[in-house]
């Protein structure tokens, strides 16, 4: 294959992989690797299409912020782009930008700051009053979280100096004690643990209900003054001074450094405490002091050229695998799980890794015994790097996973991609507790409550054995505040209140519930929009599923099997039966068929609707969206900036349209 398609390969993977971690981040506060390894992934991205600017494409991630806007927040246009950093990973890296600045600048002074790892907001005051809070969003438009911001006890609502208006960008997050504090009152009530202080700090914010900001406790520092009318500042750390004197929170012990030396010096100060801080960091910021200065070294297309962020590694340290165990998921997969000697990593205590399938362990000839090196995959989820095999003991043996359920001892054959193994008995105790603590998670069914734990007791008692008998707990009432394995009186309530509630969900989370392979809740929700209900879900062809977007004919494949089968629908039938709702709730309203069997792609920046917007309007005239352009493309709406997909149509010979043009074929 030629460099040129190779290259082209890689660019499009790196914008679909990021496209996916931003979503994590962004939108489902649910991060799976470091932002370390995500801001590679970035620079990367970068490098090639600045190589190979012929590949370039106005919907690359390197164009935009990653986060998009919930529906269900009001939108607010930023009066200031918000904009990111450019990222360093390395002291010669820092170093390099530091000589940049001094060639242009002369002697110059830095202020280094703590990297807050949490949810970017922007603080609005008139007249020295709190009118607005902004999430970063898409950098131009944010949602707004006023309400939520009113509930943090740290942020002032009126500042001492009244000026006529003030913008301030702050971070919110969650201090150790409130997170073990909120994970505490998960374990009482049977629910899902918060991994980390960012992923429930930035959940807390976007929350609707303001109450549960308060609950939480978050907290807020400032880092950077960006409008005073009617104040002139000379410098940031005057500033900083002056939102401290305000009653502010300011990013804290930052240190104000006049050569590379002072420079280098603060980030691995603040890369030793980073673990022991009561606040979540993910790097060190270099900025440059003077605001006239600033201003002279200006911008470029996405990044200020006055700053940089210093990414640190993920901290890795060394333990011993003194045990492997298996487990058995919901799908029936069977999932090796190393218990290590407890080592604090990252903040937190580490004592189990997974080892994910037989190739994983093979690949790094995991065994009993060995000393490993881990780390936390996005400063979360444990993972083993490597072994040091120098410290490997005599007669460790290697290790397989069973040829039958370790649960059940039913039979086991390998998946369709050949790496992992599943048991395939329907009575498999394991499988069972997995599938209904699934149906009953945040994700799906948000049963609140009714964790792992709860699901076991419950199904340990005989009071469930498959998902129906959920809806059925409530007649067992006495009983269960007698018996007392899932609470009191009061717990009982609340649990049987969530089930009441869930009867009225969207088929989305229904679907989601039901743990279909390949079918997670972004599919559901697409499901959801395009089919009035769970009938008409169950009825659809292979061929219609695969003309929706998201699936392709795996997943369209899967679906059909799992509704074809006469033990799921019996399900769903009982499920009907008791009241559980099977309307879609997110279905598009249909207008006519104009676009049917018509594909549309859209690209660049379209002059008064969204993206999203144009989608919703092709699809309620029956036409699919395509995130990529093929022969099957009918038509490419291009907007302001388009880049490759514009090309690849026009040489296609595909009909391309403006808004304008669109405009008049929806009239």
């Amino acid at each position: 294959m030629e460099t040129s398609n190779l290259v082209k390969e890689r660019i499009e993977a790196l914008r679909k992989l990021i496209e996916y971690h931003n979503d994590r981040y962004y939108n489902q506060d649910d991060p799976e690797i470091t932002d370390y390894e995500y801001d590679k992934l970035s620079v990367e991205l970068r490098e090639l299409e600045k190589a190979y600017p012929e590949f370039a494409d106005s919907d690359s991630p390197t164009k935009k912020v990653g986060g998009t806007v919930k529906r269900e927040l009001k939108k607010v246009r930023h009066d200031v782009p918000v904009i990111s950093l450019q990222d360093s990973f390395s002291k010669e890296e820092v170093q390099a930008f530091t000589e940049k600045v001094r060639a242009e600048l002369g002697d110059t002074v830095f202020v280094v700051e703590k990297k807050i790892d949490g949810l970017s907001v922007v603080l609005r005051y008139h007249d020295g009053r709190l009118t607005e809070a902004i999430t970063r969003g898409d950098g131009v438009t944010g949602e707004s979280v006023y309400e939520n911001c009113l509930q943090i006890e740290s942020l002032p609502k009126e500042l001492k100096d009244k000026l006529p208006y003030a913008e301030i960008r702050g971070e919110v997050y969650m201090t150790r004690e409130n997170f073990e504090k909120a994970n505490r009152r998960q374990r009482e009530k049977g629910g899902k643990l918060y991994q980390n202080q960012r992923n429930i700090a930035a959940g807390t914010l976007r929350q609707l209900d303001s109450s549960i900001v308060k609950e939480r406790g978050l907290d807020i520092f400032v880092f950077n003054l960006e409008v005073a009318e009617g104040r002139v500042f000379t410098s940031h750390s005057e500033s900083l001074e002056w939102m401290k004197a305000q009653g502010f929170d300011i990013t804290p012990e930052y240190r104000i450094c006049r050569n590379f030396d002072e420079i280098w010096k603060a980030i691995e100060e603040i890369g030793a405490e980073r673990w022991e801080l009561e606040y979540g960091i993910d790097g060190a910021v270099v900025k440059v002091d003077s605001l006239e200065a600033r201003r002279r070294l200006g911008m470029t297309s996405k990044v200020p050229r006055w700053a940089v962020a210093y990414k640190y590694e993920p901290e890795k340290k060394e333990t011993l695998v003194e045990d492997i165990v298996v487990q058995v998921g919901r799908t029936g997969r069977i999932t090796p799980l190393a218990l290590l000697k407890p080592v604090r990593l990252a903040g937190s205590t580490v004592s189990k890794a997974t080892l994910h399938n037989q190739d994983y362990i093979d690949t790094k000839d995991i065994r009993v015994g060995d000393t490993v090196v881990v780390q936390k995959a996005g400063d979360i989820i444990p993972e083993v790097l490597n072994v040091i095999k120098e410290k490997r003991p005599a007669g460790a043996a290697a290790f397989r996973l069973p040829d039958r359920c370790p649960v059940c001892g039913g039979p086991t054959v390998r998946e369709d991609d050949g790496a992992h193994l599943k048991c395939i008995s329907d009575d498999c105790y394991g499988k069972q507790l997995r599938a209904l603590s699934y149906f009953a998670s945040k994700d799906a069914m948000n049963i609140e409550g009714f964790g792992p734990a709860v699901a076991e007791a419950l199904y340990d008692a005989g009071y469930i054995e498959e998902i129906p008998d959920i809806y059925s707990l409530k007649k067992y009432r006495e009983e269960l505040i007698s018996a007392g394995i899932i609470g009191r009186e009061k717990a009982v309530d609340n649990l049987l209140e969530a089930i009441e509630k869930s009867r009225e969900n969207g088929i989305n989370r229904l679907i989601t519930g039901f743990g279909i392979r390949n079918v997670g809740k972004q599919s559901a929700k697409v499901l959801s929009e395009n089919f009035p209900d769970m009938e008409a879900v169950m009825n659809a062809s292979a061929d219609r599923i695969m003309e929706l977007p998201d699936f392709g004919q795996t997943a369209a494949r899967d679906m059909v099997e799992f509704f074809t089968s006469e033990k799921n629908r019996q399900m769903i039938a009982k499920l009907a039966g008791l009241g559980v709702n099977m309307k879609s709730l997110d279905e598009v309203t249909k207008k006519d068929d104009r676009f049917a069997g018509k594909t549309f792609v859209l690209t660049g920046t379209l002059p008064s609707m969204t993206r999203d917007e144009a989608s919703e309007i092709i699809m309620s005239y029956g036409g699919k969206v395509s995130g990529s352009v093929s022969k099957k493309t009918a038509y490419v709406l291009a907007g302001e900036e388009a880049g490759s997909k514009l090309t690849k149509a026009q040489n296609l010979g595909i009909t391309i349209i403006s808004q304008e043009e669109f405009e008049e074929m929806i009239k």
